[in-house]
């Protein structure tokens, strides 16, 4: 007699997906969208009184209250949006109002109301499930990474295309769920590895990371030394190892293993995993077949080989000089071991989809807790944005705990990021991205910040186009994969990637919560600048090349890349910032950082 068949699961439907919450999440992301369109000229409001603005569309008009600060930004208040169309708070709606004006095509509007709504289901759970200011800051901060609301500037910040509603429920920061992950062996004829001196045999890293090595070696057989051994992503294995590595799998050059055993949570970047069994172990960064934000999240296969030997060339840079070292005291968590797979068909086709050069992999990164000294606590600079559920900002929490004023604090907070990044810059030509999840800020016993910690160097580090002496001596494997930029190219790194990428966001948040005048915030940050000039007058010559304080700056754009440039199309290389015009440097002269009499009223609203 047949057997029935097996009940089928219940269809997973996200917990979070309630009415309220959903339209609380709504009105922050279109007045997100409102202003950071505005802000790369995508669309242009008028002043409609004092503070407000009007935004003429073909099929809807907005009105809103909105605040004008320092690089031309605006602060949209949720609350105060209204438009002339019943549904037109919905930020799904806007963009088939604003679809003519904006200049989408077809394709790229259809994707983007897809990316645009994943945004929101992660941006409903966050709402969901928030915690108040108090709690965020007794987070530490792996645990912390799971409470962010995702990149400031990026509107589709959570898109994650390639994920299902349950992959997101399982793999997103914001499911904060510790898991293993599984292991793969790759035989040498397909995979390379690379090692700091310290681990330039793979079995050294191996004997650091795993509790049994041989274990995981033993469905290998006699020739276990012949292949290489990295954890692979799950999602990335059912999705893309399989469908793409098949032939090599049926070879045995791909031999599937067991997870470590070890609990892994991921970062706000996805791909990078901390280890909260073994804290002492290294982040591993594994590639995943996803689109989110600009990029695919893959790892380049040129980038992942070299990637311990641009940390090795970064370290000796520190530790070689003394004000680096001893008084900046920063900390560079270097990527120090790598295995890449180059897909063999791939790689002999330049004119692929990068996506397809970026499949497998993994880079080991250094962990962050055993830098950490008695007492201090770190926290990613994105995670200083976050508002808690009792609508008071973490970063006001802070300030309060330390006991200094808004200003003290702000001023510590500067002098701890600042010096060791211009010191790359102006001695070394070099800068990072210190973007809010690469920059790392270290807090002492009393939440006040103290010093730096800086990550991913291989994809983010970029270095001056100019004969400077401190780079003729730069390792060939090193020269070969770092970008080079013009001076202004460099200083754009600091301007857009910190500047305007976070402190663009953070001024008006201590302004509201703590009643630090915007003017005040920029301020402070032009006499960092400006003291560590004083203190190092032989680079005056350095200070002129890499000029921050020009009157104005072009004026990078995000959003615009998706909504215009590069769509969802495929292209052979990863595509860079958008350029669209200038704004005005905040840093150019004294009294320039917020357009006067043009401030709006700036509310925070609650979560």
């Amino acid at each position: 007699m047949p057997q029935p068949p097996a009940a089928e699961p219940p269809l997973y439907l996200p917990p979070q997906l309630t009415a309220g919450h959903w339209q609380r999440a709504g009105r922050a992301l279109l007045a997100k969208m409102l202003g950071e369109f505005a802000y790369e000229e995508l669309i242009t409001p008028v002043p409609d009184g004092p503070g407000r603005y009007l935004l003429r569309l073909p099929e809807a008009e907005y009105r809103f209250t909105a605040g004008r600060g320092a690089y031309g930004s605006w602060q949209v208040v949720p609350d105060s949006v209204c438009c002339s169309r019943a549904d037109g708070l919905d930020p799904l709606r806007f963009l088939p109002y604003a679809r003519h004006a904006l200049g989408l095509r077809g394709d790229t509007t259809g994707h983007l109301i897809r990316e645009l709504t994943a945004t929101l289901i992660s941006d409903a759970h966050q709402l969901a499930t928030a915690l108040t200011a108090a709690e965020l800051a007794d987070l530490d901060h792996p645990e912390l990474e799971g409470r962010q609301s995702g990149h400031p500037w990026i509107v589709p910040n959570k898109g994650r295309l390639g994920f299902s509603a349950t992959d997101a429920a399982r793999w997103a920061p914001e499911a904060r769920t510790p898991l293993p992950l599984p292991w793969i062996a790759v035989h040498r004829r397909l995979a390379q590895y690379r090692g700091v001196p310290a681990l330039a045999d793979p079995e050294q890293l191996y004997a650091r990371e795993l509790d049994d090595p041989g274990a995981l070696r033993a469905a290998l057989g006699p020739d276990a030394d012949d292949y290489l051994l990295l954890p692979v992503h799950p999602w990335q294995w059912d999705e893309t190892v399989v469908p793409l590595f098949a032939p090599w799998i049926a070879s045995g050059e791909i031999v599937p293993l067991p997870t470590d055993g070890d609990l892994r949570l991921p970062q706000q970047s996805i791909r990078s995993f901390f280890n909260r069994s073994r804290p002492d172990r290294c982040t591993v960064k594994l590639p995943l077949a996803i689109l989110n934000t600009l990029v695919w999240r893959g790892l380049p296969t040129e980038r992942t080989l070299a990637a311990p030997a641009v940390t090795a060339w970064i370290h000796g840079l520190r530790q070689a000089d003394p004000f680096l070292r001893d008084e900046c005291r920063v900390v560079l968590l270097g990527e120090i071991a790598s295995v890449t797979v180059d897909h063999p068909l791939y790689r002999e086709l330049p004119e692929a989809p990068y996506q397809y050069k970026e499949l497998l992999g993994a880079i080991w990164r250094e962990p962050l807790g055993p830098c950490l000294e008695g007492g201090e606590r770190a926290r990613t600079l994105a995670a200083l944005l976050q508002t808690g559920s009792d609508g008071r900002a973490l970063a006001a929490e802070l300030i309060a705990r330390s006991g200094l004023t808004p200003a003290a604090w702000t001023a510590r907070l500067f002098a701890a990021m600042l010096p060791p990044l211009l010191h790359f810059l102006y001695r070394y030509g070099l800068v990072f991205s210190p973007h809010g999840e690469n920059a790392i800020v270290v807090f002492d016993g009393r939440e006040a910040p103290a010093r730096l910690a800086v990550k991913d160097f291989v994809d983010d580090v970029n270095l001056s186009d100019q004969e400077l002496p401190e780079l003729r001596d730069l390792p060939a494997e090193v020269a070969e994969v770092l970008l080079r930029e013009d001076p202004q190219g460099l200083c754009q790194f600091l301007h857009s990637g910190l500047f305007i990428g976070v402190y663009r966001y953070l001024a008006p948040l201590l302004e509201a919560q703590t009643g630090l005048p915007e003017a005040e915030f920029w301020a402070l940050l032009r006499a960092e600048i400006l003291r560590y000039q004083e203190r190092f007058p032989e680079l005056r010559e350095r200070f002129e090349l890499f000029d921050l304080f020009r009157p104005r700056i072009d004026r990078l754009c995000l959003n615009r890349n998706r909504l215009l440039l590069d769509g969802y199309g495929d292209r052979p290389h990863r595509p860079h910032a958008a350029r669209h015009g200038t704004v005005a440097n905040v840093l150019g002269a004294p009294g320039t950082a917020v357009p006067h009499g043009r401030r709006g009223r700036i509310v925070t609203p609650a979560p």
